[in-house]
């Protein structure tokens, strides 16, 4: 797989959105979105393991990773409102959205809003609910006290709580630096207006099928709300990988690659075989 190429989407009448971009143009397209405090870099592993046949569009959202920060719209309604004008503008009809942790939420309302615009989801470790989650408030409180500049420390202990298995060095510095450049302000908005969230969307609105991806040492988010997710989607299948903790494309992603191609191909109408 060739490196992706980086350009910027500049939103009309929103923010300017960096993104990154690899595969054939005339694929299934597959959108991936990041979680709170990082930026389409996230993505790098997994998308070194995905066939050249899909066309790959991963932006840094508001707010993270060298995208313009406004004062305020950190809901994931202005996330998916965000997603709908970079999808229109880039002539993006149909995608399969990937949404990784929070990110889910905001793959979920574009999914819920727009149903005939989505061909498929795929969610990574991405909760049900946030505001039932004991382990989720001690992110929320952590959250809380940040302040600028961010506390290396902080972000870093954040970055490797979320894997079961050891990160290469290098990729642990990536994502320190990635969060770091998220203002505080930020961090703080994006992760309150996650505990607002009331979902999940229920049948009468989500009509496309769903791969939800959940590491069975995630230490954030049970088993039990996993199945719930899945139980509130009418076209769901819930795929457990031993080992892996909350960010499982981190923790092995050449089978979350493996399985999000094969999810492509087998309910999305095409996009051939993992390369990983």
């Amino acid at each position: 797989m060739e490196e992706p190429v980086t350009r910027v989407a500049r939103l009309p009448g929103g923010p300017a959105l960096p993104y990154a971009e690899q595969g054939d143009p005339a694929g299934t397209p597959v959108v991936l979105l990041h979680a709170v405090g990082d930026s389409w870099r996230a993505f790098e592993p997994l998308m070194a393991g995905l066939p050249a046949e899909l066309h790959v569009l991963a932006p840094s959202q508001r707010g993270h990773g060298g995208a313009d920060c406004p004062p305020q719209g950190y809901r994931p309604a202005d996330f998916a409102a965000d997603l709908a004008a970079f999808l229109d503008l880039l002539g993006i009809e149909r995608p399969v959205l990937v949404g990784a942790s929070s990110a889910g939420f905001t793959v979920r309302r574009y999914a819920a809003d727009h149903p005939g615009r989505v061909r498929g989801l795929v969610l990574l470790g991405s909760p049900a609910l946030l505001s039932d989650k004991p382990e989720a408030g001690a992110l929320r409180e952590a959250v809380a006290r940040m302040a600028d500049p961010l506390d290396p420390a902080v972000v870093r202990g954040t970055v490797e709580s979320l894997v079961a298995r050891p990160l290469p060095p290098d990729f642990v510095d990536l994502m320190v630096q990635e969060g770091l450049r998220v203002p505080a302000r930020v961090w703080r908005d994006t992760v309150e207006a996650l505990f607002d969230e009331t979902g999940p969307e229920g049948p009468d609105r989500i009509t496309a099928p769903a791969l939800l991806i959940w590491g069975d040492r995630d230490g954030i988010l049970p088993r039990a709300d996993q199945e719930r997710l899945a139980a509130a989607l009418p076209r769901s299948a819930l795929l457990v990988h031993e080992g892996s903790g909350h960010i499982v494309q981190w923790d092995d992603p050449g089978r979350t690659a493996a399985d999000l191609a094969a999810f492509v191909a087998a309910c999305c109408g095409g996009g051939g075989q993992s390369a990983a």
